[in-house]
């Protein structure tokens, strides 16, 4: 076709000639006048919200002594970054259609669809997340793939009801050949279907600052090889953490739950390239062996026979166990409602018919396992069989033959000795610590790894090394302006007097049954509080628990003690001192803390007086004066005032965190909490603003919170009234943000969700302020080798050998 192009003046028709245009329409009718459009009537413009970004970092910093620091990160070299990460969506269902809902068995699924299949598959290794999602490196021949695959011994949950509980559903071969088999072959059907293309250059792309959702897509391709490697081990996964089925990895903690060690693992880009982030985990499993030594240690009782069996039937519930002597493996699904000695089930007979011409009886779990089986029992005669049936055909076993398996997780909240048993049992040297890593990254193997070998990885097996700056440490101003130097990141009070001291009025003693000269601890707190500033009136009175309550719960306990107080106080006290009996793990700090503090408003102090000096005295008197409202210490440069940025103009300081409860709790409230600095150019004095928001739920959602037109009942406006009120009547020009506990996958919604809200808070309270804002996601920096949780740990506690995270 020949090609043609219009002038100004006319068209071309096909033959290459010029033809006249036709005359426009009129775009007004001659009797028409136009007039314009209200207002009103035109459609609002579509306002584009802006997504804000993480922005790069501008620079480094470079005061400081330099000093060379190893990380627990190992360099990770990638050769194949020219090829993709093929990404397909994994369905899987029985013969009959039903959907697989099992855990665990998608692994089994996909294993056994590769061993059969292979060269369909063009002999691809497979990164499988256990799910639905399937990676290759470069593409499966066919964009839709479907296959049948058949798996021996899979549990059937259909018992027959009148078989005899064993290992197989049958007493012996001639019982197993008319009984239908507990485990039995199953068909799985398997359909793979094409769903993405990742560019492996996308790594590449993130090493030089580039992120994009492919280069997130890439690393967790990445973390998924991790996992499936972990998996053919044997090891339990929680995420991204692993864990061996090795007793010398076990802690015993109290009831029953150990302490389980392993190891988090996960590709990180940083300023230096790849790396493989190693570090120690720890999950609690529930105690492998015998299910009765379990309920023993559970429920603190030293035999079986005093066991509260509706307890252990709550407990033991969906539990895998072992039954001997087959080794069979059950889910547990209940208990027995009578003892082994009375529990009845139908037993077929092998020889002949009864005297009804019936060819079943009724028999005891008991008479079974020791007349039918020959298996002896020793104790179990007269507690609950362990049921692996269903409720309508159920299917008995005797306690004594059944072990929990290892390496199931223990998700119920921890008590406080529990917590207190992991942390004594948890902590390592640095030496340890660093063997530890070292030896998991040799026992993983990750270079057998046939799809890390796939994508071109290598990993380096030495300790990366990073450059640290030891900070100076800051000048500090305590009493009557004097300076202070702290020295190896800690500085006590001895001789000094604090900053701003508080005054102690209204205020009593409580003790809890604590042995102690209660007058002489007094005497000594108002002498060392004088020493530091702090005038203590003396206590209007001290308060002894009636011995008779000290048997009681610890609620009551605290009930009865507040029953005493208020009928001999006049008013409310300013501050009440407590003495526990206990030096740790007292389960009477919750419910006092708790009382005090949620319910009546009451500044509260703990202490155990089993060792009272100075020192002690001091550090119990800091901790007061701060929850008073005193000034214990200031930074030199916010007494000057000379704090960069801080003091030029108005600045408020906010930190924001929130605490979820236990695994166990999944309808606990988290708590989210918001402190804000006050009094400015002081950025030593803060307030705090509490709220209970849905269970797991890491954004808060009450920083801005409209319950009226004209009405916020939101964090945000709570702490910028302060701010306003305490700072001489001035708005702050800049709000600096401190956001913990948020990974980096929610940096985006902590910047257009918190961010957003905060900025509703400041336009509800004045329309025309604009206020600056900056905020800064505090990622840990506790030393990784020593766990302890001082911000100076990395800048030189062990000067010889430090190990951090980047």
């Amino acid at each position: 076709m020949d090609s043609f192009e219009p002038d100004d003046n006319g068209a071309t028709n096909g033959n290459g000639a010029q033809e006249a245009l036709p005359p426009p329409p009129p775009v007004i009718p001659p009797d028409v006048v136009p007039v314009c459009a209200e207002p009103e009537h035109r459609p609002e413009p579509v306002k584009k919200k802006v997504v804000r970004v993480p922005i790069a970092r501008r620079g480094l910093g470079s005061k400081g002594q330099k000093i060379t620091l190893l990380t627990n990160h190992f360099k990770v070299m990638v050769t194949n970054v020219e090829g993709h990460f093929f990404h397909y969506s994994v369905s899987l269902s029985y013969e009959d259609g039903r959907p697989v809902d099992g855990k665990g068995i998608g692994r089994r699924v996909i294993d056994r669809v590769q061993e059969t299949y292979d060269t369909e598959l063009a002999g691809k290794d497979f990164a499988y997340d256990g799910e639905k999602s399937l990676f290759t490196v470069g593409p499966l021949p066919r964009n839709k793939l479907e296959f049948t695959v058949v798996l021996e011994d899979i549990q059937s949950n259909r018992n027959n009801g009148n078989r005899s509980p064993d290992d197989r559903g049958s007493p012996n071969e001639s019982d197993r050949k008319r009984m239908r088999r507990p485990y039995q072959s199953k068909t799985f059907k398997v359909e793979i279907s094409f769903a993405a293309k990742i560019p492996m250059q996308a790594i590449a792309n993130a090493l030089r600052g580039q992120e994009s959702e492919n280069s997130q897509e890439a690393l967790r391709v990445l973390d998924i090889i991790l996992r499936q490697h972990a998996a053919k081990q044997g090891c339990l996964l929680v995420r991204q953490s692993f864990f061996h089925n090795d007793p010398r990895n076990f802690a015993d903690v109290g009831g029953g739950v150990l302490g389980c060690r392993g190891f988090h693992s996960s590709f990180r880009t940083t300023q230096g390239g790849l790396s493989l982030n190693i570090d120690v985990s720890t999950t609690m499993i529930i105690q492998p062996g015998p299910v009765v030594d379990f309920l023993i240690a559970n429920q603190n009782v030293r035999d079986p026979f005093s066991l509260d069996w509706s307890k252990a039937k709550r407990t033991l519930k969906n539990l895998r166990i072992k039954t001997s002597p087959a080794n069979t493996e059950y889910k547990i699904t209940g208990l027995s409602e009578k003892p082994c000695k009375e529990q009845t089930f139908t037993l077929k007979q092998r020889n002949g018919k009864d005297v009804d011409g019936d060819n079943t009886i009724e028999v005891t779990v008991y008479d079974y396992f020791v007349n039918h089986r020959g298996i002896e029992l020793r104790y179990s005669a007269d507690l609950p069989c362990i049921n692996v049936g269903k409720p309508k055909r159920p299917t008995y076993f005797p306690l004594e033959l059944c072990s929990l398996v290892s390496l199931q997780r223990y998700t119920k909240a921890l008590s406080v000795l529990q917590r207190s048993s992991l942390v004594e049992k948890s902590r390592q040297k640095p030496n340890e610590r660093m063997k530890t890593l070292s030896d998991a990254l040799k026992s993983n193997n990750y270079d057998s790894e046939p799809m890390l070998r796939s994508c071109g990885i290598s990993i380096s097996t030495s300790f990366s090394q990073v450059e640290g700056r030891v900070l100076p440490a800051p000048r500090l101003k305590v009493g009557n302006g004097e300076d202070f130097f702290p020295r190896n990141g800690r500085w006590n009070f001895n001789n000094k007097k604090l900053a701003q001291p508080t005054k102690i009025q209204r205020w009593a003693v409580v003790n809890f049954s604590a042995r102690c000269d209660t007058q002489g601890l007094v005497r000594d707190l108002i002498k060392c509080g004088e020493m530091k500033g702090i005038l203590i009136d003396p206590p209007f009175d001290v308060f002894q628990e009636n011995p008779q309550n000290r048997r009681a719960p610890p609620v009551v306990r605290v009930e009865k003690m507040f029953e005493d107080i208020q009928s001999k106080l006049p008013g409310a006290p300013q501050f009440l001192l407590c003495l526990l009996p206990e030096r740790k793990n007292s389960d009477l700090y919750g419910p006092w803390k708790r009382k005090n503090l949620a319910e009546l408003g009451v500044v509260t102090q703990c202490m155990a007086p089993t060792r009272v000096n100075d020192q002690y005295l001091t550090n119990v008197l800091l901790k007061i004066n701060a929850k008073l409202g005193g000034l214990n210490s200031l930074l030199a440069v916010e007494h000057s005032p000379s704090i960069p940025v801080v003091s030029k103009a108005p600045t408020i300081i906010l930190g924001m965190d929130v605490s979820h409860g236990s695994p166990g709790q999944s309808d606990m409230p988290s708590i989210a909490a918001v402190v804000s600095s006050r009094q400015w150019p002081l950025i030593s004095k803060y307030r705090a603003s509490v709220r209970t928001q849905s269970p797991k739920v890491e954004m808060i959602d009450s920083l801005f919170k409209q319950v009226a037109e004209t009405e916020d009942d939101g964090i945000v406006r709570e702490l910028l009234l302060d701010f306003y009120t305490s700072s001489g009547k001035r708005k702050p020009d800049q709000i600096i943000i401190f956001r913990d506990g948020v990974s980096e996958s929610q940096f985006n919604q902590v910047l257009n969700i918190e961010l957003d809200q905060i900025i509703e808070a400041c336009k509800f309270l004045d329309e025309k302020w604009s206020p600056k804002f900056v905020v800064i996601v505090s990622k840990k920096h506790y030393c990784n080798i020593c766990s302890c949780s001082h911000m100076l740990c990395a800048l030189g506690c062990h000067p010889n050998w430090t190990v951090h995270k980047i």
